[in-house]
């Protein structure tokens, strides 16, 4: 795993608690294979919410937007790092569900906000907050199914963390010829357990990136 930050030792201290937090919540294995939904391991979410710490972008006090939260776990891992609020946006009924139930648990109702949303081109919500993360279909069975996530973050005019494929120049472009900066700053392994039914081993692996992008 590759970050461009250190850390000091009692920040990792916080960072590995954290990550065994997030991986003790319930987990969303949906078949439905448009909506590529698979989850952010918990090792993997809290090393990259320290980045956005790192950044000072998810800070103490911050509002921040899930763009497909899937189980949440990146939402309810910047509520557990400070954030005010978390609103999560996901487009499947049942991970709502799960996310409501995670959050539950966790006692962070109050803090928290559940929208059933699909993004579409044509219907793209505006969100008041501070900070957007998000892991968006990657576009594997559907191409550029990601498109209606990264047309969300220009709306909202707003600094945004994104989760990727380590190949997906696109995302670069996309954003520089919106006159906004863009910066890679990182690559991990992403583990893909055997969700759907073409998946002919148990346990996978690919390459993520991380893109931090911003209005000014």
């Amino acid at each position: 795993m590759t970050f461009k930050r250190q850390y000091s030792w009692g920040f990792n201290m916080k960072i590995r608690k954290l990550a065994m937090n997030l991986s003790k919540l319930e987990q969303h294995l949906s078949k439905n294979i448009d909506l590529e939904q698979y989850s952010t391991d918990g090792e993997l979410a809290a090393k990259w919410l320290s980045d956005l710490v790192a950044f000072g972008d998810l800070k103490k006090g911050c509002k921040v937007s899930d763009l497909g939260a899937g189980n949440g776990i990146l939402g309810i891992g910047a509520l557990l790092l400070g954030a005010e609020k978390v609103i999560f946006i996901e487009s499947d009924p049942k991970a709502c569900e799960i996310i409501n139930k995670n959050i539950s648990l966790l006692g962070l109702q109050n803090r928290s906000e559940v929208r059933n949303i699909h993004i579409e081109q044509s219907n793209i919500p505006v969100f008041d907050t501070d900070i957007i993360i998000t892991n968006p279909p990657w576009g594997r069975q559907k191409e550029k199914a990601d498109k209606p996530f990264l047309q969300s973050i220009i709306d909202n005019h707003t600094t945004a963390h994104i989760l990727h494929n380590y190949r997906a120049t696109h995302i670069s472009n996309f954003f520089l010829n919106k006159g906004w900066k863009v910066e890679k700053y990182g690559e991990a392994d992403f583990s893909l357990p055997a969700t759907y039914d073409h998946h002919n081993r148990q346990r996978d692996k690919t390459r993520a990136g991380f893109w931090r992008v911003s209005p000014d």
